[in-house]
């Protein structure tokens, strides 16, 4: 079958490692089943993969893709989700210490076909389509679970979200705003600004602008670059949620700020399966949709890892069949 995959870990030139050719065509296990792909989209997590990251040298070769939506079998439309969990697993599907995203232990979704464990589909709403939903079951769900899950914030509330054009950024912004939250944004460029304000955010400032006020919650997904000034724009017990650091993780902790403010500082990684379940109702009913920032057939997928290793992504990039 066709497939984009990688064909070795390589971490100082990643995209030298993609590769869009064939694959042999999965074998279904029992309790798994197999979709065909529609429509799959591009996260930071596929490079970070082809970089070697999460995964183990004797996994190469390994089809890139996270997350995606398509067809079962039988008809049926579904979104994916992209946690498995390891078998008899009880309670929060993120907390597993067990637990695998597609591409780290099992194969990607940048395929023709891909096989998950059969709780790991979800009926993909007829108002969404295929692109639409491809992009709900790693960074939309990623933002859930940021806003509704861990950050504590209530409507009313202000919201700053580091980074203004990515697909976790721009799902959080779209989600906050219907939400009722104020949502504040940064971004490097002009346009990026733009595209965050168009989505629906209240204001936007350049990365690292001083803030008219503090806020009552920090949104992180760029780490180092941008991490002292998310300490510093917090009101007193505020917190951060973090759920990546692509610009690096080792970032000055101030600590002093953190226990002198009484700061609090949340982890979040993926969501639920139920929480999936969750968002694709909320985004029905709301009638948001995500910010598609390039549409390109999978046979293409090396333009789109270009996009996204050069920082030029304007919401997500998804590939269709």
């Amino acid at each position: 079958m066709f497939a984009v995959y990688a064909k070795a870990p390589n971490p100082e030139n990643p995209l030298d490692s993609l590769v869009v050719g064939e694959r042999p065509e999965p074998e279904v296990p029992e309790g798994w089943v197999r979709v065909a792909v529609k429509a799959a989209s591009l996260n930071m997590h596929d490079l970070w993969t082809l970089r070697g990251v999460g995964i183990k040298p004797e996994q190469f070769p390994m089809i890139l893709g996270c997350d995606g939506a398509g067809v079962l079998d039988d008809g049926t439309e579904v979104v994916l989700h992209s946690v498995v969990n390891a078998p008899g697993w009880q309670g929060d599907d993120t907390l597993d210490p067990k637990r695998t995203l597609l591409t780290e232990k099992h194969q990607g979704t940048f395929a023709d076909y891909v096989i998950v464990p059969a709780r790991n589909t979800v009926p993909k709403p007829k108002e969404l389509s295929f692109t639409e939903a491809a992009t709900m079951g790693t960074a939309w769900l990623t933002a859930y679970r940021m806003l509704f899950v861990k950050s504590g914030l209530r409507p009313g509330q202000t919201m700053l979200v580091q980074g203004a054009s990515g697909g976790v950024s721009t799902a959080l912004v779209q989600l906050g705003r219907a939400a009722g939250f104020r949502v504040w944004v940064t971004g490097r460029t002009e346009e990026k600004r733009a595209l965050a304000e168009q989505l629906g955010a209240h204001q936007s400032f350049e990365s690292g602008a001083r803030l008219p006020e503090r806020v009552d919650a920090v949104f992180e997904t760029v780490g180092k670059a941008t991490w002292s000034h998310s300490v510093k724009s917090l009101k007193p017990g505020g917190i951060i949620v973090v759920s990546g650091s692509t610009s690096g993780p080792d970032a000055h902790a101030e600590l002093q700020r953190v226990f002198f403010l009484q700061l609090r500082i949340a982890g979040s990684t993926m969501g639920t399966r139920d929480e999936l379940t969750d968002l694709l109702e909320y985004v029905r009913l709301s009638g948001i949709r995500p910010q598609i920032g390039a549409e390109l057939p999978v046979a293409d997928a090396a333009a789109g890892f270009r996009q996204m290793l050069d920082g030029e992504t304007a919401g997500k990039t998804v590939f269709v069949a």
